[in-house]
């Protein structure tokens, strides 16, 4: 266990060996893929387990996906929060939309590499996607009415995780003129009540069911 990996490993301490390995080998994999796409910021790159990994683990902490569950990880970039999510949850599908082809290329790469059997990455914009999902993650996406517009038609009817179909998104901020129209049924979580670092001190998992 490397001491870069170790923030990762104290919030999350039941992993198998098989996920701790992979959670290792992160690092590595964006290091080397990032010195030829530049997916991640290099200046925060030093901070890529707490920034991007954990930060995508954040959604772990308020909802368990159920095996079956389908994900749509929507501007996912170099792959997260889709990534670090198909790691924890190896039972739920993820499919990872980026419009950026070289993105994507990236995200392939780096499942394949992990052996993610549960995640498939499309080069796609979000709202051209034909399937429907149980829920909808994103962390890259600013404007949420506009996600709202896009994927509100692309859920399934039926509900089996403890929290309803809907939308997960990772925010930071004042969220309260974003999210006016959604308040009535919006429910956000802080991060900075699971984790203890500086960074999450404004950090949020929005949540917005849709059935």
């Amino acid at each position: 266990m490397s001491n870069a990996t170790t923030i990762i490993f104290n919030y999350f301490p039941d992993l198998s060996p098989i996920q701790q390995e992979q959670i290792e080998r992160l690092y590595g994999l964006y290091e080397d893929w990032n010195s030829q796409i530049n997916v991640i910021s290099r200046k925060d790159f030093p901070n890529f387990y707490e920034r991007h990994v954990l930060h995508s683990l954040g959604i772990a902490k308020v909802i368990q996906f159920k095996p079956g569950t389908k994900i749509m990880d929507i501007g996912t970039g170099g792959g997260f929060p889709g990534i670090p999510l198909a790691i924890l949850f190896p039972d739920a599908q993820f499919t990872l939309v980026d419009s950026i082809g070289k993105k994507i290329k990236v995200v392939n790469e780096i499942a394949t590499e992990l052996g993610l059997k549960n995640v498939t990455a499309m080069h796609q914009r979000a709202e051209d996607v034909d399937a429907k999902f149980h829920f909808i993650t994103t962390r890259a996406v600013g404007d949420m009415n506009e996600l709202y517009r896009w994927v509100k038609h692309k859920f399934e009817p039926l509900s089996s995780n403890t929290l309803t179909n809907g939308i997960l998104a990772l925010k930071g901020g004042d969220l309260q003129e974003e999210l006016s129209f959604y308040l009535y049924k919006t429910k956000i979580f802080e991060l900075k009540e699971y984790f203890q670092e500086e960074f999450f001190e404004t950090k949020k998992v929005v949540y917005i069911p849709v059935n």
